[in-house]
């Protein structure tokens, strides 16, 4: 090991794809249980503005989760995440996001600039030497990217290995070789996985399985459950924030419905001296006394009926922005401020009318992507991720900028004290703004 203040090394590895739905998260999962059941510190990042993966790894790892985006957060801020983990932990994994060269930047991007090594998992169902092409093809196709090896899930039988194994060249592995197994696979809804809270017991059922699963019957010997070769991990050296909400208490919305908060976000509004308190707007009766609410994403259309009968949280939410006080609404907070919600089931429910609009579910169809907060303060990087749309909407002050497109993004709408948009922001990434939005100082609409 090198001198601790500059760099670190680490045993690390980074799981990528061909696609979105090759077995990513539950083989991450896997691996985090059975090195967390060896006695091993295992520390897990997810690549990109990803809410609902981090939890599951989280719980699988007993350790919070990162998210690690090279234009969302910045490259500094990604290095030094990497050197903390490092100093602590046995091993580091990172998740990909979509395919290995999707996106810009991209799951290969990430790994290059960190020389972590990359292991290609891919569902081998229906293929066999085929299987050893597209590897070989990701594995060449750039000479900055490091790969170990592959991860062939859903591999049927050993004589399906067996032809894979024989296809790949000597230098590039086959590190596991996975049975099919449904009670493994992790439970999905229409944005993704099902949030960790909601089915913790059989989460803890399934990592179980999956520690087996990867040293099952068509494990490799000695490849995916022996450590990764160490990676050094080096210190960015970033200053300290400013104090800037010290004396500020913020309420923040958090429960089934709202629940896609970055750890990241948490920690910077308490470096910057604020104190944070949770409610939740499906049970609470009482609203905490605050300066300042924050109603984050979430599932706010699973919970509709709730949220609408729960007539008293509401209307002090409403008296909240009336008084002139700072609310942060992102996405399902967004959605949950206008007059009303049609949920999946073309059911429509009473919202708290903070600002004048209706929030409708519209299926598969949706927005996601990168984008940036224009706000009056200045620029946050933010995501966008939803199935809904909103109408009859006040006159936005601003509109999020496409990372990569000239139309117009996200609408962000300001009223009094409220700032409201589809978008979810990344703190860290203007620490000053985000200060000065929950601090009251912003310009308003109304002004």
């Amino acid at each position: 090991m090198t001198d601790q203040s500059t760099s670190v090394l680490c045993p690390a590895l980074f799981l990528s794809a061909p696609s979105s739905g090759e077995g990513k998260t539950t083989i991450t999962a896997a691996l985090a249980c059975y090195f967390t059941t060896q006695g091993k510190v295992v520390r897990v990042f997810k690549t990109g503005p990803d809410y609902l993966d981090p939890q599951i790894l989280a719980q699988a790892s007993g350790q919070d989760v990162e998210q690690l985006d090279l234009w969302m957060a910045g490259d500094k801020y990604c290095q030094q995440k990497l050197f903390e983990a490092a100093q602590t932990a046995d091993l580091i994994l990172v998740e990909g996001a979509m395919g290995m060269f999707d996106g810009d930047p991209s799951s290969a991007d990430l790994a290059a600039r960190f020389n972590i090594p990359i292991a290609i998992v891919m569902n081998v169902k229906g293929m066999a030497q085929t299987a050893a092409a597209l590897a070989v093809g990701m594995a060449n196709y750039r000479d900055d990217v490091k790969v170990a090896g592959l991860i062939a899930n859903n591999c049927g039988t050993e004589r399906h290995a067996e032809l894979i194994r024989d296809a790949l060249p000597k230098n590039l592995p086959l590190l596991a070789t996975l049975a099919r197994d449904p009670e493994v696979a992790l439970p999905e809804r229409h944005l993704g996985l099902v949030q960790a809270d909601e089915v913790r017991d059989e989460l803890e059922q399934r990592f179980t399985l999956g520690a087996q699963w990867i040293k099952g019957p068509l494990a490799e010997p000695n490849a995916i459950i022996d450590l990764p070769e160490a990676v050094e991990f080096f210190s960015a050296e970033i200053a300290p924030v400013a104090p800037l909400l010290v004396g500020k208490r913020i309420a923040i919305a958090k429960d089934a419905a709202f629940s896609f908060i970055y750890d990241a976000n948490l920690r910077l509004l308490q470096e910057m001296g604020a104190e944070l308190v949770f409610f939740s707007p499906l049970f609470d009766q009482q609203l905490p006394e605050a300066d300042a609410l924050w109603l984050p994403g979430g599932y706010p259309e699973l919970h509709a009926k709730a949220l609408s009968e729960n007539k008293a949280i509401k209307e002090q939410i409403k008296r909240f922005h009336q008084l002139g006080k700072p609310i942060l609404a992102e996405c399902g907070g967004f959605l949950y401020c206008l007059e009303d919600l049609t949920d999946l089931d073309d059911q429509v429910y009473p919202m708290s009318a903070v600002i004048a609009g209706h929030g409708a579910m519209r299926g598969k169809r949706g927005c996601q992507g990168m984008q940036t907060a224009m706000l009056p303060e200045g620029a946050v990087q933010a995501h966008a991720h939803h199935r809904s749309r909103s109408h009859a909407t006040p006159e936005p002050i601003a509109y999020g900028k496409r990372q990569r497109h000239p139309a117009p993004g996200e609408a962000i709408y300001r009223e009094q004290g409220l700032t409201a948009s589809y978008l979810h922001l990344f703190f860290a990434s203007n620490p000053e703004a985000i200060a000065a939005i929950f601090s009251g100082q912003y310009e308003s609409k109304t002004d």
